[in-house]
């Protein structure tokens, strides 16, 4: 166990359950005229108004709403962003919140929004994140006119994750190549073995985005492959055509950028069905922690104590889960987290991937939806996608990406920022 400074949160006031999700497809707004031009506004006003539908309310049962934004600055050019985005989801004059906590921002919009129903204040709370990761606000002109966010730009704010006055700004510190040789040590495992294990999970996610209809990709990497001159997919991904960006790490294993936005309803469990026919899926528990990001290894030790807090809080273990989603901007996540929460044996990890026991249609499905990598990463929006798909799974209405075992446990591992750790677990009654 780490040796950082610890606490031991309590359990919510009282029962909170998710009983609405919405989401909309992540996408680059630019690259089609039928979505170029979109604005926040739009965006968010449409998850938010899917998810009243989902749950069956409307706004005027809506008691308070969050704003989750990774980047404002990027973003939106607002100081007050959740402001700009009350008239489309009908909430003029409806007390709101907008918080940032980078990546991180989706799964701690759920947290935030459990506690002001647990504290008793409100009972029916709109949560959501929207973010422009593909397509970058032009200071001064109106928000419907956008550039491309290219990586040269986005590189200049993550140098906003570290404190600059005394630490060195490093990207490999978001995880590139500390994680992975991480692991690749604690496994013991050889340089191709890593290798194999990265390019399978991307693969994989590419394998579990599919049949999604709201994911980004719907390409496999066998058809790229094939479309290069290879017929032997591995070959592809270990070769130039798939570049290192470090040590480690390949392109295929990092983000792919994009728009999007999303929102869940909560609502207090013994008051659900006054709102809704859909079952509740109860908040069971959370857990936080966060580490300045020049540490080198802060996802691990900080997953480590989120994941020790939430399941004290619940008193269930890695055995009781039946479905994990890990904030995989990084895809080498998917390895540390599935272990450290105790989802897969220690050091096995890799060999669940190899053999395709992590894709939606195994044993121990890891991200059903695509990931960062292939379901696309719109920063504060992805998140909460992961729980928008995760009620979908939990409800069997997932579709075509639907897990292929029943589903009441899930755990959900949010991390980012370079710094903050979310760990929840939502669920049905056994």
């Amino acid at each position: 166990m780490n040796p950082f400074n610890q606490t031991n949160p309590k359990t919510l006031g009282r029962s909170v359950s998710i009983i609405g999700v919405g989401c909309t497809p992540f996408m680059e707004t630019l690259n089609n005229p039928e979505t170029n031009g979109l604005t926040e506004g739009e965006l968010f006003g449409y998850a938010a108004l899917k998810a009243m539908e989902d749950a069956g309310v409307s706004p005027k049962d809506v008691q308070f709403y969050y704003h989750g934004c990774a980047s404002p600055l990027n973003g939106s050019n607002y100081l007050t962003p959740n402001m700009q985005v009350a008239e489309w989801f009908g909430m003029r004059g409806k007390a709101s919140l907008h918080h940032s906590e980078a990546c991180c921002t989706g799964y701690l919009a759920v947290d935030i929004a459990a506690q002001a129903i647990a504290s008793g204040k409100y009972d029916i709370v709109l949560t959501g994140g929207i973010d422009f990761g593909d397509a970058l606000a032009i200071q001064g002109k109106p928000a419907y006119i956008r550039e491309p966010f290219s990586f040269e730009k986005f590189q200049i704010s993550t140098a906003w994750l570290t404190d600059n006055a005394y630490t060195r700004h490093l990207l490999a510190n978001v995880g590139h190549d500390n994680t992975a040789d991480w692991y690749k040590t604690k496994a013991g495992l050889t340089d191709d073995q890593i290798d194999k294990a990265l390019c399978q999970l991307a693969i994989n996610a590419r394998h579990n985005a599919l049949n999604n209809p709201l994911a980004i990709e719907h390409k496999l990497y066998e058809d790229v492959a094939k479309e290069a001159g290879y017929d032997d997919v591995m070959e592809y991904m270990q070769s130039n055509m798939n570049p290192k960006v470090g040590a480690i790490q390949r392109i295929s294993g990092l983000e792919h950028k994009c728009d999007g936005a999303t929102c869940v309803l909560l609502c207090a469990t013994d008051l659900a069905e006054k709102y809704t026919k859909n079952k509740p899926i109860e908040i069971l528990g959370v857990g936080n922690s966060a580490l300045e990001a020049s540490n080198p290894l802060l996802e691990v030790y900080a997953t480590e104590e989120a994941t020790r807090q939430v399941y004290q809080e619940t008193g269930l273990t890695g055995d009781d889960i039946d479905l994990l989603y890990v904030n995989d901007f990084i895809i080498t996540s998917q390895l540390l987290a599935s272990e450290i929460t105790g989802y897969i044996p220690e050091n096995e990890a890799w060999k669940y991937v190899m053999d395709g026991r992590t894709n939606f249609d195994g044993d121990k499905p890891i991200n059903p939806n695509g990931g960062r990598t292939a379901f696309g990463h719109a920063h504060a929006a992805s998140g909460l996608a992961d729980f928008y798909d995760a009620v979908k799974q939990i409800r069997g209405e997932a579709g075509d990406h639907q897990v292929k075992k029943e589903v009441k446990k899930v755990f959900l591992r949010g991390y980012g920022g370079a710094q903050n750790i979310c760990n929840v677990i939502i669920g049905v009654d056994d």
